[in-house]
């Protein structure tokens, strides 16, 4: 999986909201909000393919956490973004 290139990470009024770009972004009913964790992992994964061991290992690598808790969160995550309609399956 891998994000859709037209979203955007934007801070505004102190929070980090994920947006569209260009035209596609007029419709500013829905706004994706995202916490420390959910920055860091968007900024890492970036422009890349990856999947659910991706997002484990960086939980895992970078905050104090065991790899069953960081996959049960990575699994809430991912399902998160994709209900939001944020990732190309590719």
């Amino acid at each position: 999986m891998k994000f859709k290139k037209e979203y955007k990470v934007r801070n505004i009024a102190g929070e980090n909201v994920i947006i569209m770009q260009g035209e596609y972004g007029s419709d500013a009913t829905r706004v994706v909000a995202l916490n420390e964790t959910s920055l860091f992992l968007w900024n890492n994964l970036q422009g890349e393919t990856f999947d659910t061991e991706d997002v484990v290992r960086l939980l895992v690598d970078n905050y104090e956490v065991t790899e069953d808790v960081a996959r049960g969160d990575a699994q809430t995550w991912i399902a998160k973004i994709t209900e939001c309609g944020l990732l190309d399956e590719e």
